[in-house]
C-alpha cells in the first residue's frame, strides 16, 4: 500500500451555507486545484445541494438553472403519476428518463501555501450551471495550466445534452470564460495534459454508453484547438485487475523523469472507489509503460470520512499540486467531504510495474 507522508480532512458540508433556503448541502467534494501567483492554493469545490421538499401533494419537483447570468434556480413540476421509481438522488419517469433531486455548483476555497490550512471559504457559487450550459448542474472540475492560460474541464448536465464534458478558460485562475461542450454522450473524467505534445493538446477521458463490449475505461484524445478532438484510443482497459469494472482519470497528469504519471480512480469489487496510478510515454502518451499492482489498489478508503458518506467507501482524486518531488492530492471522500494527502512521487513510481500491463 502507498505511503502517505501527511493527510487531513479539509472540508465538510457544515463548513458551507446553502445557496438557497429550499436546499440542504449533502456533499462538498471532488475539487479542482491550482496554485496562484501569490503561492497560495485555491480549490474549486463541488457543492451538491438537495431540494428539501422535493414532493408535495400529487407532484414532485426537480431543480434547473434558468439564467445565463446570475445563479437562478427554477423548480420543474411533474405529476407523481408519471414517476416509475425514486431514489435518494432522483426519480425515473415511466419513459425511462431521469431527473435529479439535487444540483451541483462550484465554490472557491483558499488555502495556505502548504495546502493544509483553510484560510477562507466563499459562501456563494462562483461557477454554476446556466440556461445554455449545465442547466441541471456542473460537477467534478479539473484544472490544468497550459502555457499562459488555465483550462477547467467539468461535467455539464442538461435535458438535451445529457451527461457531457465542457471546458472554460481563464487568464488568472479566478475569472472564467465558458467555451462549451468538448466531449458528449456520457464522456466524463476529462483531464488535460499540462503541455502540448507534437503541437496538439492531449486529454484523458472516459466514454460510457448504455451498451458495452467492455467495461468503462480510460481513453486518450488529441486536438489542435481544444474544440475538435479525435485520434481516440483506449489506453487503460483492465480485464483481470482490481479495477476491472470501471476506470477513469483522476487528476491532470504530471511529467516525471520516467514519463507521464496519471493518478486515476477505479472500482474495487469489495473496497469501492480506490486510487491507482499509471505511467505513460513522454513523447507518445498513448503508450502505457507501467501501472500499479493488478491485485490491489495503491490506496483505498481507510479513514472514517472516506468510508461513511453519501456514497460509502470512496476516494476520488481530482486535484493535484506538484512541488519538490511531492504532490498534494486533493480528493473527494465518500461523496461528502474534501481531504488532502501529501505523497512523494518516488513512492508512487516504485510501486508501478511493467509486468502488470494487459497484453
Amino acid at each position: 500500500m502507498l505511503k502517505i507522508e501527511k493527510e487531513s480532512l479539509l472540508l465538510k458540508p457544515s463548513d458551507f451555507k446553502p445557496a438557497n433556503k429550499r436546499f440542504e448541502i449533502i456533499g462538498v467534494f471532488n475539487p479542482a486545484s491550482l496554485r496562484l501567483k501569490n503561492g497560495k492554493i485555491v480549490l474549486y469545490v463541488r457543492v451538491a445541494e438537495k431540494l428539501i421538499n422535493w414532493k408535495k401533494g400529487n407532484y414532485v419537483y426537480s431543480p434547473r438553472c434558468v439564467s445565463n447570468g446570475k445563479y437562478k434556480i427554477k423548480l420543474d413540476k411533474f405529476k407523481k403519476s408519471k414517476i416509475e421509481s425514486s431514489s435518494r438522488g432522483g426519480f425515473r419517469f415511466k419513459d425511462g428518463t431521469l431527473r435529479l433531486k439535487f444540483i451541483s455548483h462550484f465554490r472557491r476555497v483558499f488555502l495556505s501555501k502548504d495546502g493544509f490550512s483553510v484560510e477562507s471559504i466563499e459562501q456563494k457559487p462562483c461557477f454554476y450551471g446556466t440556461k445554455n450550459d449545465g442547466e441541471l448542474g456542473v460537477e467534478d472540475p479539473r484544472i490544468t495550466k497550459i502555457e499562459n492560460k488555465y483550462i477547467m474541464t467539468y461535467v455539464s448536465l442538461s435535458r438535451f445534452d445529457n451527461i457531457s464534458s465542457s471546458y472554460a478558460l481563464s487568464k488568472d485562475g479566478l475569472h472564467w470564460h465558458r467555451r462549451g461542450i468538448i466531449f458528449r454522450h456520457q464522456n466524463k473524467d476529462v483531464v488535460l495534459f499540462p503541455e502540448k505534445i507534437n503541437k496538439r493538446y492531449v486529454a484523458f477521458n472516459r466514454p460510457e454508453g448504455n451498451f458495452n463490449f467492455s467495461s468503462p475505461h480510460m481513453c486518450i484524445s488529441y486536438s489542435k484547438d481544444l474544440e475538435h478532438w479525435g485520434d481516440d484510443r483506449s489506453i487503460l482497459l483492465s480485464k483481470e485487475c482490481w479495477d476491472a469494472s470501471r476506470v477513469g482519470a483522476g487528476c491532470p497528469p504530471i511529467k516525471t523523469k520516467k514519463g507521464w504519471l496519471e493518478i486515476y480512480h477505479g472500482v474495487h469489487p469489495k473496497c469501492g472507489y480506490c486510487m491507482g496510478a499509471a505511467l505513460f510515454d513522454k513523447k507518445n502518451p498513448h503508450k502505457l509503460i507501467a501501472r500499479g499492482p493488478c491485485n490491489e489498489p495503491l490506496l483505498c478508503a481507510r479513514n472514517n470520512y472516506e468510508k461513511k458518506g453519501w456514497m460509502p467507501n470512496v476516494i476520488f482524486p481530482t486535484g493535484i499540486v506538484e512541488e519538490n518531488n511531492k504532490i498534494l492530492l486533493y480528493l473527494g471522500g465518500a461523496d461528502k467531504v474534501v481531504a488532502v494527502k501529501e505523497i512523494k512521487i518516488n513512492e508512487i513510481l516504485k510501486l508501478l510495474n511493467k509486468r502488470c500491463l494487459i497484453k
